[in-house]
Protein backbone atom coordinates (compact mmCIF):
# COMPACT_ATOMS: atom_id res chain seq x y z
CA UNK A 1 0.00 0.00 0.00
CA UNK A 2 2.56 2.70 0.83
CA UNK A 3 4.88 1.43 -2.49
CA UNK A 4 2.02 2.52 -4.07
CA UNK A 5 1.15 5.95 -2.64
CA UNK A 6 5.19 7.06 -3.17
CA UNK A 7 4.81 5.73 -6.50
CA UNK A 8 1.95 7.63 -7.26
CA UNK A 9 3.47 10.92 -5.52
CA UNK A 10 6.55 10.08 -8.15
CA UNK A 11 4.71 10.06 -11.32
CA UNK A 12 2.63 12.87 -10.05
CA UNK A 13 5.95 14.70 -9.39
CA UNK A 14 7.58 13.97 -12.56
CA UNK A 15 3.91 15.21 -14.11
CA UNK A 16 4.20 18.72 -12.89
CA UNK A 17 7.82 18.97 -13.20
CA UNK A 18 7.36 17.85 -16.98
CA UNK A 19 4.61 20.44 -17.40
CA UNK A 20 6.47 23.25 -15.56
CA UNK A 21 9.44 22.56 -18.08
CA UNK A 22 6.46 22.09 -21.18
CA UNK A 23 6.02 25.63 -19.78
CA UNK A 24 9.69 27.82 -19.25
CA UNK A 25 9.95 25.97 -22.46
CA UNK A 26 6.92 28.19 -24.07
CA UNK A 27 7.47 31.10 -23.19
CA UNK A 28 11.38 31.55 -23.81
CA UNK A 29 10.29 30.39 -27.29
CA UNK A 30 7.32 32.34 -27.81
CA UNK A 31 9.13 35.61 -26.50
CA UNK A 32 12.20 34.72 -29.19
CA UNK A 33 9.69 34.19 -31.55
CA UNK A 34 7.55 37.43 -30.94
CA UNK A 35 10.74 39.57 -31.12
CA UNK A 36 11.83 38.09 -34.35
CA UNK A 37 8.26 38.58 -35.71
CA UNK A 38 8.63 42.21 -33.98
CA UNK A 39 11.92 42.78 -36.53
CA UNK A 40 10.90 41.16 -39.77
CA UNK A 41 7.67 43.49 -39.17
CA UNK A 42 10.32 46.13 -38.69
CA UNK A 43 12.11 45.58 -42.02
CA UNK A 44 8.91 44.88 -44.39
CA UNK A 45 7.78 48.62 -42.55
CA UNK A 46 10.85 50.49 -43.00
CA UNK A 47 11.62 48.80 -46.48
CA UNK A 48 8.01 49.95 -47.13
CA UNK A 49 7.20 46.06 -48.94
CA UNK A 50 3.63 45.31 -49.80
CA UNK A 51 1.38 43.12 -48.36
CA UNK A 52 1.25 40.11 -49.99
CA UNK A 53 -2.51 39.51 -50.32
CA UNK A 54 -5.05 37.26 -48.82
CA UNK A 55 -4.58 34.58 -51.04
CA UNK A 56 -0.74 34.64 -50.56
CA UNK A 57 -0.83 35.14 -46.59
CA UNK A 58 -3.45 32.23 -46.29
CA UNK A 59 -1.10 29.53 -48.38
CA UNK A 60 1.99 31.23 -46.49
CA UNK A 61 1.08 30.59 -43.27
CA UNK A 62 -0.84 27.34 -43.54
CA UNK A 63 1.41 25.96 -45.55
CA UNK A 64 3.82 26.97 -43.03
CA UNK A 65 2.20 26.22 -39.94
CA UNK A 66 0.89 22.35 -41.18
CA UNK A 67 5.35 22.34 -42.22
CA UNK A 68 6.09 23.39 -38.10
CA UNK A 69 3.40 20.65 -37.23
CA UNK A 70 5.25 17.94 -38.77
CA UNK A 71 8.24 18.60 -37.68
CA UNK A 72 7.25 19.94 -34.29
CA UNK A 73 9.76 16.69 -32.64
CA UNK A 74 12.74 17.13 -34.92
CA UNK A 75 15.14 19.52 -35.04
CA UNK A 76 13.87 20.96 -37.90
CA UNK A 77 10.98 22.33 -35.56
CA UNK A 78 13.02 25.43 -34.45
CA UNK A 79 13.73 26.47 -38.05
CA UNK A 80 9.50 26.23 -39.05
CA UNK A 81 8.74 27.63 -36.01
CA UNK A 82 10.90 31.05 -36.80
CA UNK A 83 9.79 30.90 -40.85
CA UNK A 84 6.51 30.81 -39.70
CA UNK A 85 6.71 33.65 -37.43
CA UNK A 86 8.52 35.80 -39.56
CA UNK A 87 6.22 35.56 -42.60
CA UNK A 88 3.29 36.72 -39.94
CA UNK A 89 5.63 39.33 -39.12
CA UNK A 90 6.55 40.17 -42.70
CA UNK A 91 2.39 40.51 -43.18
CA UNK A 92 2.22 42.80 -40.53
CA UNK A 93 4.54 45.15 -41.16
CA UNK A 94 2.58 46.78 -44.18
CA UNK A 95 -0.93 46.81 -41.58
CA UNK A 96 1.12 48.49 -39.06
CA UNK A 97 1.97 50.95 -41.58
CA UNK A 98 -1.19 51.63 -43.05
CA UNK A 99 -1.96 52.61 -39.30
CA UNK A 100 0.74 54.62 -39.01
CA UNK A 101 -0.31 56.62 -42.02
CA UNK A 102 -3.63 57.28 -40.26
CA UNK A 103 -3.86 60.67 -38.22
CA UNK A 104 -2.66 59.79 -34.77
CA UNK A 105 -1.54 56.56 -36.04
CA UNK A 106 1.28 56.17 -33.50
CA UNK A 107 -1.24 56.45 -30.39
CA UNK A 108 -3.18 53.74 -32.61
CA UNK A 109 -0.55 51.43 -32.31
CA UNK A 110 1.16 51.84 -29.30
CA UNK A 111 -2.51 51.62 -27.59
CA UNK A 112 -3.10 48.15 -29.45
CA UNK A 113 0.11 46.80 -28.27
CA UNK A 114 -0.43 48.06 -24.79
CA UNK A 115 -3.66 46.53 -24.51
CA UNK A 116 -2.67 43.26 -25.90
CA UNK A 117 0.00 42.73 -23.72
CA UNK A 118 -1.96 43.40 -20.54
CA UNK A 119 -4.32 40.90 -21.70
CA UNK A 120 -2.31 38.27 -22.88
CA UNK A 121 -0.64 38.51 -19.16
CA UNK A 122 -3.97 39.34 -17.21
CA UNK A 123 -5.21 36.14 -18.65
CA UNK A 124 -2.18 33.88 -18.36
CA UNK A 125 -1.46 35.22 -14.94
CA UNK A 126 -5.18 33.97 -13.90
CA UNK A 127 -4.56 30.70 -15.29
CA UNK A 128 -1.10 30.26 -13.73
CA UNK A 129 -2.57 31.51 -10.60
CA UNK A 130 -5.46 29.67 -10.01
CA UNK A 131 -4.74 26.70 -12.06
CA UNK A 132 -8.13 26.45 -13.33
CA UNK A 133 -9.33 24.47 -16.51
CA UNK A 134 -10.57 25.72 -19.43
CA UNK A 135 -10.70 22.60 -21.57
CA UNK A 136 -14.21 22.84 -21.64
CA UNK A 137 -13.54 25.71 -24.29
CA UNK A 138 -12.06 24.20 -26.98
CA UNK A 139 -15.23 23.04 -29.11
CA UNK A 140 -17.17 26.62 -28.61
CA UNK A 141 -13.58 28.04 -29.68
CA UNK A 142 -13.55 25.90 -32.37
CA UNK A 143 -16.44 26.94 -33.67
CA UNK A 144 -16.36 30.77 -33.02
CA UNK A 145 -13.14 30.64 -35.16
CA UNK A 146 -14.07 29.06 -37.80
CA UNK A 147 -17.25 31.38 -38.08
CA UNK A 148 -15.00 34.19 -37.60
CA UNK A 149 -12.65 33.00 -40.46
CA UNK A 150 -15.51 32.39 -42.82
CA UNK A 151 -17.14 35.79 -41.85
CA UNK A 152 -13.65 37.32 -42.59
CA UNK A 153 -13.20 35.89 -46.10
CA UNK A 154 -16.81 37.60 -46.37
CA UNK A 155 -15.85 41.21 -45.09
CA UNK A 156 -12.47 40.60 -47.65
CA UNK A 157 -14.23 40.11 -51.02
CA UNK A 158 -17.69 41.53 -50.75
CA UNK A 159 -16.27 44.51 -49.03
CA UNK A 160 -18.55 44.58 -45.80
CA UNK A 161 -16.29 47.31 -43.38
CA UNK A 162 -19.30 46.90 -40.93
CA UNK A 163 -18.73 42.83 -40.98
CA UNK A 164 -15.10 43.38 -40.77
CA UNK A 165 -15.80 45.40 -37.34
CA UNK A 166 -18.02 42.63 -36.36
CA UNK A 167 -15.18 40.01 -36.52
CA UNK A 168 -12.16 41.98 -35.53
CA UNK A 169 -14.76 42.32 -31.91
CA UNK A 170 -15.43 38.93 -32.53
CA UNK A 171 -12.06 37.68 -32.24
CA UNK A 172 -10.78 39.71 -29.67
CA UNK A 173 -13.43 37.84 -27.34
CA UNK A 174 -11.92 34.50 -29.30
CA UNK A 175 -8.41 35.24 -28.61
CA UNK A 176 -8.92 35.79 -25.07
CA UNK A 177 -10.45 33.05 -24.87
CA UNK A 178 -7.73 30.70 -26.72
CA UNK A 179 -5.38 31.95 -24.40
CA UNK A 180 -7.12 31.09 -21.30
CA UNK A 181 -7.54 27.62 -23.04
CA UNK A 182 -3.69 27.17 -24.27
CA UNK A 183 -2.62 28.22 -20.93
CA UNK A 184 -4.89 25.66 -19.15
CA UNK A 185 -4.02 23.28 -21.94
CA UNK A 186 -0.39 23.39 -21.05
CA UNK A 187 -0.36 23.72 -17.56
CA UNK A 188 -2.83 20.67 -17.34
CA UNK A 189 -0.83 18.43 -19.52
CA UNK A 190 -2.81 18.54 -22.33
CA UNK A 191 -0.23 20.02 -24.54
CA UNK A 192 3.42 18.55 -23.96
CA UNK A 193 5.12 19.66 -27.15
CA UNK A 194 6.25 23.33 -26.51
CA UNK A 195 6.92 24.30 -29.94
CA UNK A 196 3.18 23.43 -31.27
CA UNK A 197 2.54 25.15 -27.31
CA UNK A 198 4.09 28.37 -28.48
CA UNK A 199 2.88 28.11 -31.94
CA UNK A 200 -0.54 28.50 -30.39
CA UNK A 201 -0.20 30.94 -28.65
CA UNK A 202 1.85 33.37 -30.71
CA UNK A 203 -1.32 33.46 -33.19
CA UNK A 204 -3.73 34.27 -30.47
CA UNK A 205 -1.23 37.44 -29.84
CA UNK A 206 -1.15 37.81 -33.30
CA UNK A 207 -4.31 37.87 -34.38
CA UNK A 208 -5.25 39.70 -30.81
CA UNK A 209 -3.19 42.43 -32.02
CA UNK A 210 -4.26 42.95 -35.60
CA UNK A 211 -7.89 42.74 -34.49
CA UNK A 212 -7.29 45.76 -31.60
CA UNK A 213 -5.49 47.81 -33.82
CA UNK A 214 -8.90 47.68 -36.56
CA UNK A 215 -11.22 48.35 -33.85
CA UNK A 216 -9.30 51.10 -32.28
CA UNK A 217 -8.42 52.49 -35.91
CA UNK A 218 -12.23 52.60 -36.71
CA UNK A 219 -12.64 54.32 -33.43
CA UNK A 220 -10.19 56.95 -34.23
CA UNK A 221 -11.96 57.83 -37.34
CA UNK A 222 -14.11 60.87 -37.31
Amino acid sequence: MQTSINSSVAQSQASALEQNKVLRNTYALLSMTLIFSAITAGVSLVLQLPHPGVIISLVGFFGLYFLTAKLRNSVWGLPSIFALTGFMGYTLGPIVGYYLSMPGGGTIVMNAMGMTGIIFLGLSAYVLTTRKSFSFMGGFLMVGMLLAFVASLGAIFFEIPALALAVSAMCVLLMSGFILYETSNIIHGGETNYIMATVSLYISIYNLFTSLLHLLGFLSED
